[in-house]
């Protein structure tokens, strides 16, 4: 009978270290601003395009199940952090972007999130860090998951509120 180690097996190692950086960077949103990680993703995901965007998109972007970013957009909108953006033409549609107050707690977690960031991938040098960067990619493209190159523009048919 074949056993696996599972300290070795890529996937339990790749989910372990995911979750051990999640927790490293949920802290500086959670303990500052009290928003849990669903709802960081919402923000993020808002908060580097240029234009508004669907529920759906977010969904599909982060790869995150329909029920927690519904759930993680109501509390966003319950807070003010986020607004909804109703579609012209199709009035039960409607498309999701950071209200002021949400843009401006965006604005001052970047530059923490970056910095930790930087300080996790530290234990790397600058071409260790530009070769995971790219098996990263590789990997991601091999499961089919959504790439920077592969988001499509938002649409414009939406309204400013």
């Amino acid at each position: 009978m074949t056993k696996l180690d599972l300290l070795k097996f890529v996937p339990f190692r790749m989910n372990r270290l995911s979750a051990a950086i999640s927790t490293a960077l949920s802290s500086e949103y959670r303990d500052r601003y009290g928003i849990e990680v669903p709802e960081w993703r919402v923000i993020a995901t808002l908060g580097f395009r240029e234009e508004p965007c669907t529920a759906q998109f977010i969904v599909q972007h982060t790869s995150t199940h329909k029920s927690t970013i519904s759930r993680a957009v109501t509390s966003l909108l319950e807070k003010g952090l986020i607004e909804r953006i109703e579609n012209p033409i199709d009035r039960r549609e409607y498309a999701l972007q950071l209200s002021r107050e949400g843009e401006t707690l965006y604005q001052g977690l970047i530059p923490r999130l970056l910095n930790r960031e930087r300080e996790i991938l530290a234990a790397l040098s600058p071409a260790e860090l530009r070769q995971f960067e790219a098996v990263l990619s590789k990997i991601e493209k091999s499961l089919e998951l959504v790439q920077a190159e592969d988001l499509p523009a938002a649409p414009r048919d939406y309204e400013q509120a």
